[in-house]
């Protein structure tokens, strides 16, 4: 058996309770942004390709026994990422919303991915071109995440994470 453990990962066709088609799905239809405490929670952001090409290198190159670590060596707080969505989609800072922000809520998630890398695995994906390129995604594809939030498996975890916060 092979372990990996992935990064904060983001991409097209990414369920709408993530931050990041969440965010942009809501500042279309001009709702609020529910930003837990400050927004300076920091990730490690990978391109979902990426990803899947490092688990394929360790499926292909990685030992059994072995967890490998697959990130984006893209450290960036939650608010920056936030701040991007309502740029590229045309929206302005008013539709932050700041809410109490969750039990146990980690302040920072970052993987080493050294013994990845040393395998020769690339990463592809440039992080500024890639998340530009998924909020496009999101905007341009409303009928697919429409679906999912209209859904009332969506609307019931968006009322608990977020509706008395």
């Amino acid at each position: 058996m092979i372990v990996t453990r992935g990064s904060n990962t983001y991409g097209p066709y990414q369920q709408p309770e993530k931050l990041v088609p969440l965010f942009v799905s809501n500042a279309i239809d001009d709702l609020p942004l529910p930003v837990y405490g400050d927004g300076m929670q920091v990730r490690d952001w990978l391109h979902v390709l990426d990803h899947c090409s490092g688990v394929e290198t360790v499926m292909l190159k990685g030992e059994p026994g072995e967890i490998y670590n697959i990130g984006g060596n893209n450290q960036r707080p939650n608010i920056e990422i936030i701040n991007t969505i309502l740029e590229v989609t045309g929206k302005g800072e008013s539709l932050i919303k700041h809410v109490e922000d969750r039990p146990g809520h980690d302040r920072r998630y970052a993987l080493d991915s050294s013994k990845l890398l040393a395998m020769g695995w690339p990463r592809a994906y440039d992080f500024e071109t890639g998340m530009r390129a998924t909020i496009r995604w999101y905007v341009e594809n409303q009928a697919w995440w429409r679906k999912i939030k209209e859904d009332a498996a969506h609307t019931s975890f968006a009322d608990k994470w977020y509706a008395n916060r």
